[in-house]
């Protein structure tokens, strides 16, 4: 595998960190994962500017222009033969401080460590599609927005972690997070969608959640076929009460939800709501994908 690390690819045996860096000492820095549809990226534009504004959020300077993104996350997918034919690639890109003394202060570092990755994208079983996934609600709480916005995309993911896992110990796919006032907040790696009488519901930003860019996607396209949308503040028992439910990241788009905390939504199996709003997130995908750089890396 090759990696982009500081300026230059490298061998993913030559992609080595200091332990000095504050992205490990700390979780001090920024990340974003997204992926392609063959040889074209999903929402990079997107991603690359929520980089940008968590950098910012922050007071972390990104020493590559975002013009520049584009291309070397291309070359990522070129150099390891992903994005041709149907093999999709995943990548992760994170900027962390750097490189600097023992010691809180951003100063220490000198300039930021920014790495890129990419591999092939590992979709989830096709079968999951077909029959939905569990979910637990977490005792771990989302994370207090003032004492960590949550619109910075930071490196230091302990507080999803401890929610992953508890889903684990459960047998779950995955927990849903509360918010500071016991709402309704998110996934550890997803944004959280129900349906109640014909009307499609999520979370809204002042819930404390990441504003998700496929979240964002799945509601323009409910609102351009006339499905009623809301984003507001939901209790738990709410979602218990729904008659569909759904989660939505960039790697697994929309994923049924069948049961919350062993309760069965709805009749148990992805509702039509959740299969109409599929079918539609396939067939417009190509909108939301975009163009190619020149030159194309992907040429012969």
């Amino acid at each position: 595998m090759w990696i982009y690390l500081n300026g230059r690819f490298v061998r993913q045996e030559e992609a080595l960190i200091s332990v000095y860096d504050h992205g490990f000492l700390y979780g001090d820095g920024v990340y974003e994962t997204l992926r392609s549809y063959g040889s074209r990226l999903f929402m990079g534009t997107q991603h690359i500017e929520r980089l940008f504004r968590s950098a910012d959020a922050i007071g972390l300077t990104i020493p590559i222009p975002p013009a520049q993104w584009p291309m070397l996350l291309y070359e990522a997918m070129a150099r390891n033969a992903l994005g041709r034919g149907e093999q999709d690639a995943y990548l992760r890109l994170t900027v962390s401080r750097g490189v600097g003394a023992v010691g809180l202060d951003p100063s220490l570092c000198s300039s930021p460590t920014v790495v890129i990755m990419a591999k092939p994208l590992v979709a989830p079983e096709p079968t999951l599609y077909e029959t939905g996934v569990a979910l637990i609600t977490a005792t771990t709480r989302r994370n207090l927005p003032t004492a960590l916005p949550p619109h910075i995309k930071s490196a230091n993911f302990l507080n999803n972690i401890l929610a992953k896992r508890e889903a684990i110990a459960a047998g779950a796919f995955d927990s849903i997070l509360l918010n500071w006032q016991d709402q309704l907040a998110e996934c550890t790696v997803s944004n959280l969608f129900f349906v109640t009488n014909g009307r499609l519901c999520t979370p809204s930003v002042e819930c404390g959640i990441l504003d998700g860019i496929t979240r964002s996607v799945v509601l323009q396209i409910a609102r351009g076929d006339g499905i009623p949308t809301e984003e507001g503040c939901y209790a738990a028992a709410e979602l218990r009460e729904a008659d569909e439910c759904f989660i939505t990241n960039t790697s697994m788009e929309i994923m049924p939800v069948t049961s919350v905390d062993r309760m069965v939504i709805g009749n148990g199996r992805p509702g039509p709501l959740t299969r109409r709003l599929q079918h539609l997130f396939a067939s417009s995908r190509d909108r939301f994908l975009d163009p190619l750089p020149a030159p194309n890396p992907f040429s012969p």
